[in-house]
């Protein structure tokens, strides 16, 4: 993968105000060109929605989803600004393809990274401090390592950090603002819940 400067990110994000790795992506997918990195930007609705991001939104739709043999199922509430959007199809495709999404990746436990408690993060940072394949290196290293696997792990709990199940190119994240550009409002995913049947059923005797 070609090695995009931060110098080329910043200018990006500056023009954009999108955020760091969405600029990365656009500037690997245009071989570091900054006009047409910010045209794809454009063209994705990154730029517009990140203009809508902060409004209220107090209408949207909460939705059920069952998985095939009913053994998994999914509430969630998803937000937007009117009743007008909340009755688009488009909006309801999309809080039905989430709630799909969610029953079928069962790490997801958060909305975003930014919603996992410091106490699961430092018990993530401790499972993997004493893994044997790092402990017999150098602490800088073993900090580096365990770092990036920290990362990852926490992406693996965010919604909006996984690949959209329908389409992998993208996040979750990535079709929820095409969506904001597309239908002009803001749209945030409140929070959700997954149920498993006989989750957490203590076996008798």
């Amino acid at each position: 993968m070609t090695q995009i400067s931060t110098k080329l990110v910043q200018q990006l994000r500056q023009k954009t105000s999108v955020g760091i790795m969405d600029c990365k992506k656009a500037l690997q997918e245009n071989n570091s060109d900054l006009i047409k990195a910010e045209e794809w930007l454009r063209k994705k609705g990154l730029a517009k929605a990140v203009a809508i991001a902060n409004r209220l939104s107090t209408e949207g739709l909460v939705e059920s989803y069952i998985h095939n043999g009913s053994r998994v199922g999914v509430l969630i509430e998803v937000n937007c600004e009117t009743d007008f959007v909340a009755r688009n199809e488009k909006f309801q495709t999309l809080v039905r393809d989430i709630a799909m999404q969610i029953a079928a990746y069962q790490n997801i436990e958060y909305v975003k990274v930014a919603d996992i408690p410091l106490e699961v993060v430092t018990k993530e940072k401790e499972i993997e401090m004493g893994r044997d394949d790092i402990a017999n290196k150098p602490e800088a290293v073993k900090e580096k390592i365990v770092q990036g696997r920290i990362e990852k792990r926490l992406k693996e709990m965010s919604l909006m950090d996984q690949p959209f199940l329908l389409d992998s190119s993208n996040t979750v994240e990535d079709v929820i603002k095409q969506h904001i550009a597309l239908l002009g409002e803001n749209i945030q995913v409140r929070r959700f819940v997954r149920f498993v049947l006989g989750e957490d059923i203590k076996t008798a005797g």
